[in-house]
């Protein structure tokens, strides 16, 4: 288990490797980090892992390749310095992806907006033009028949190719100024989005591979600022003041509400067929029937015990969750079978 972390004296990034049975730190990796953030400053990117590597993003613009088993630094690019490029408000936060064989970051650099880089090496393949980065992290995606990369910059959502980096589309809300952090959700060749500003919507595409600008759907009362929604058993769940389920086969329709103030604030969510698995920032798990034809509690209790609040997505690995606050990190078994050694 990959874990991002910050020094005592908040000028360094910690990457730590954590045994996922029992907890023990098995490596860790340092780079100085100096710069203050709102919210904090520690890395937001998630770790993504890819075979033998672990790839390593750090708020300020960090990105390092290391061996996984050892946690040996494989190569590093300065991000920001590299592809001179704007530090975002709340940093880079859009996670690494892997697509069409590159490793895809998102620099938002002036000529390298997105930048594909050698896995193996961290040599840069292509970069396309574009404007500043927003927060979401981009999506691989096969949508009007083209495969592309889809995702925000500070100002609007767009499509890019795969292969070539080109542009292929974009579309700007009706109401500017959304800070673009939930990620896009695929939904039967269809494009789910939700920001603060424009509520949530559904997208179709042309047959060349461009987003219809008119969306087929649209729910304003979803209006998650920070949460992602989810889609499971033919409907849509997303978090904003309440828990909200929606059908994703008849236009958004609104199918309840779940009025709990646990989400009140940002939840995340991870959906399987029969249920959704809520972390909420107070540190309690709760598990909603996803097919129910209101707001059903399957079971619920709190994990995390210290005063700080969840904003970290949790992992989940077989049966086994890991829930971490500002202050500690939690793994809890969800069912009878322990998959892990």
């Amino acid at each position: 288990m990959i874990v991002a972390d910050r020094d005592f004296l908040d000028t360094h990034d910690v990457w730590r490797c954590l045994d996922a049975a029992l907890g023990l730190e098995l490596w860790t990796v340092t780079y100085r980090a100096e710069g203050q953030l709102d919210y904090g400053n520690s890395p937001r990117a998630t770790p993504l892992i890819h075979g033998d590597f672990v790839y390593l993003q750090g708020a300020f613009g960090h990105l390092l390749c290391v061996e996984l088993a050892s946690g040996e630094i494989v190569w590093q690019r300065d991000l920001l310095a590299d592809f001179d490029a704007e530090l975002p408000i709340w940093g880079l936060c859009g996670s690494p992806l892997i697509a069409g064989g590159n490793l895809i970051v998102n620099p938002g650099g002036p000529q390298a907006f997105l930048a594909a880089l050698d896995p193996a090496t961290g040599e840069t393949r292509w970069t396309t033009p574009g404007r500043t980065a927003a927060y979401a992290s981009f999506i691989e995606a096969d949508l009007g028949g083209r495969r592309q990369l889809v995702g925000y910059d500070k100002v609007s959502l767009g499509g890019w190719d795969v292969e070539t980096g080109r542009r292929l589309w974009e579309l700007k809300p009706a109401i500017p100024g959304d800070f673009n952090v939930p990620t896009p959700v695929v939904v039967e060749k269809q494009l789910l989005v939700t920001t603060e500003n424009n509520g949530t919507r559904l997208y179709g595409f042309n047959d060349d591979g461009t987003i219809v600008p008119q969306p087929k759907a649209r729910y304003e009362r979803l209006a998650a600022d920070s949460s992602t929604a989810v889609v499971i058993d033919g409907r849509v769940f997303g978090v904003w003041n309440d828990l909200h389920c929606l059908s994703a086969e008849n236009d958004l329709e609104p199918l309840w509400r779940s009025r709990d103030r646990v989400f009140r604030d940002y939840a995340s969510l991870i959906a399987a067929p029969g249920r959704v698995l809520v972390t909420t920032t107070s540190g309690e798990l709760i598990l909603v029937d996803s097919t129910s034809a209101d707001y059903n509690v399957v079971g619920r209790m709190p994990v995390i015990a210290d005063d700080s609040e969840v904003h970290a997505h949790p992992a989940l690995a077989g049966t086994r969750l890991y829930v971490r606050s500002a202050s500690s990190i939690l793994c809890v078994n969800l069912g009878d079978a322990d998959p892990l050694p």
